[in-house]
């Protein structure tokens, strides 16, 4: 989501783009009919990179993220049968990124919390955070994981939503385990964006470089790794959900459609992907489109389901889903 202070203050600071990509329009509206185009039921918002890093005082940092929660959960509060929010905190304030998120959790009841992969340069899984971990370990909190761009200057012609976000995602993941920050604090729920960036697919050359550096057995590298749950935004293709979904553990792969910064064909293009894809069955793709995001989120499954959409809608549904379906099988290998 991109609250209307939150782009105000993106404004004031110079700010017109987002990991290579123009800041894109946005409201619970538009927002409404993106998801009547995926049938998607519940959508869980957050602010995406870079959160409150550019705000250059820490007060300032933390008067947005609170600005943005309080959007967030007035946005629930009038349509909890369609959206969810994660909060926002002002990190890398440790002692501001503890107060708002207990009282985003603790008050407004956000239903996780989103931290950037890393902010202005410092990782997620460093060292410095302890005090918001515990804070989120104590509340069985969901932490959304998002990539941010890259520390240091990007490279020509690679726009960074295009590789080096899952880099970003990968570094934050490694450090989470390296560090043993997902054994000290085991009832954080770490969501990884982007089926996890790299995670999948390197994840026994990450478990051997771990191994290396202290001495853990690459089977518990491993089993950590294999802990964390993982989004399917922009990653449900051919070739990518073989390696997600024999990596992950079953009830870890939840439904994303990245929007609004990936476009609604993006996002209907992936989620044919996943429709089509002939490893799951109507069981595995129900589990991933809506059971496994209600083990994590179970007060979606009290919320009064939406009416059903008018005849209109229903036929221009399926007529682009028929569409991307068709476009999928056309570009899958083989």
């Amino acid at each position: 989501m991109i609250p209307p202070d939150y782009r105000k203050a993106l404004r004031r600071a110079g700010i017109d783009d987002a990991g290579g990509r123009g800041l894109p329009q946005w409201s619970p509206d538009a927002s409404l009919q993106t998801m009547d185009a995926l049938g998607v039921a519940t959508a869980i918002l957050s602010v995406s990179t870079p959160g409150t890093t550019f705000m250059a005082a820490e007060a300032d940092a933390a008067a947005l993220a609170r600005d943005v929660n309080d959007f967030g959960a007035a946005l629930v509060n009038e349509r909890p049968d369609r959206f969810g929010f994660f909060a926002t905190v002002p990190l890398p304030q440790p002692n501001s990124a503890v107060t708002e998120a207990v009282r985003a959790l603790d008050e407004l009841h956000a239903d996780g919390v989103v931290l950037l992969a890393n902010t202005a340069g410092h990782y997620l899984g460093a060292d410095g955070s302890d005090a918001l971990f515990a804070a989120l370990d104590a509340r069985s909190a969901v932490v959304f994981v998002h990539p941010a761009e890259l520390p240091g200057p990007a490279v020509p012609d690679v726009p960074p939503f295009a590789a080096d976000f899952l880099l970003d995602t990968t570094r934050a993941a490694y450090l989470l385990v390296r560090n043993g920050i997902v054994r000290r604090y085991p009832n954080i729920r770490f969501l990884l964006s982007h089926g996890g960036g790299f995670v999948p697919y390197a994840a026994q050359r990450l478990a051997l470089a771990i191994t290396a550096d202290t001495g853990r057995s690459v089977a518990d590298v491993l089993d950590d790794f294999a802990g964390f749950h993982f989004d399917t935004a922009l990653s449900s293709s051919a070739a990518g959900l073989p390696t997600l979904l024999a990596f992950a553990r079953p009830g870890h792969v939840t439904f994303g459609s990245d929007w609004p910064f990936a476009p609604s064909a993006a996002g209907l293009l992936f989620a044919a992907g996943l429709e089509t894809y002939p490893g799951l069955d109507a069981d595995g793709r129900t589990a991933i489109e809506r059971d496994n995001a209600l083990a994590l989120f179970p007060r979606l499954g009290a919320a009064s389901p939406p009416g059903p959409p008018s005849a209109p809608h229903r036929v221009r549904h399926r007529v682009s889903r028929a569409v991307m379906r068709g476009v999928t099988r056309l570009i899958q290998p083989g």
